[in-house]
């Protein structure tokens, strides 16, 4: 078991459902083609620790995250298996336009009983705006299309944590042309060259 799950005393249900999550990724994954062929020998650690590892950004007053362009599931599914016991009032939202990805997502919300996610098959730009308090994405878009698609929803509490690659200098750098912002980043467990921002106060720059 990875040593980030024994630093949240994951539960053994909790990791009966993250196994079986990833046996539902790879079942499917040669019909719908939800990660790379040449990831999927390494999703527990590539895909599914990595994910595991936003879950230090969570705090206990958070009641609503939404994960833009959920695709497979990565980091949304992982975040709501875990948070039914370590954050179970926080409601995850997964939003994905691609048809067959929400069937797949669906299947896992019944095949795994949880309770805590609600799956939209829509497109960021034709979202309800709603009260959030953190919003995730994994490999959508670059910093700056990111935040033009979170800025809706900013509040002066919400969060954006967004896992990056080793071009993470050069994202910020072009957000700051459009954006002011705070930042902090974090290393990445699974990735030596990925980093982890958790971005506040999202404000668009006057002219």
């Amino acid at each position: 078991m990875s040593e980030i799950l024994k630093i949240y005393n994951v539960s053994r249900e909790t990791i009966t459902k993250l196994k079986a999550y990833e046996s539902m990724v790879k079942e499917w994954n040669n019909k719908f083609n939800l990660v790379s062929k040449s990831s999927v020998d390494e999703l527990w650690s590539r895909h599914i620790i990595d994910s595991v590892q936003l879950i230090q950004f969570m705090k206990p007053t958070d009641k609503i995250l939404y994960d833009f362009g959920s695709g497979a599931g990565f980091p949304a599914i992982v975040l709501a298996i875990l948070c039914e016991q370590l954050f179970p009032d926080l409601t995850i939202n997964l939003v994905e336009s691609i048809g067959k990805k929400t069937t797949f997502l669906n299947a896992v919300k019944t095949e795994l009983k949880l309770k805590n996610i609600n799956i939209w098959r829509e497109r960021i730009e034709n979202l309800k705006i709603a009260d959030v308090d953190i919003i995730s994405s994994r490999a959508l878009a670059a910093l700056p299309k990111l935040m033009e698609y979170a800025y809706p929803f900013c509040k002066s509490k919400t969060r954006l944590i967004f896992p990056k690659g080793e071009n993470w200098e050069k994202e910020i750098e072009e957000a700051k042309k459009q954006w002011l912002f705070e930042y902090s980043v974090i290393q990445s467990v699974t990735d030596n060259s990925g980093h982890i921002l958790n971005i506040s106060k999202l404000r668009r720059k006057k002219w």
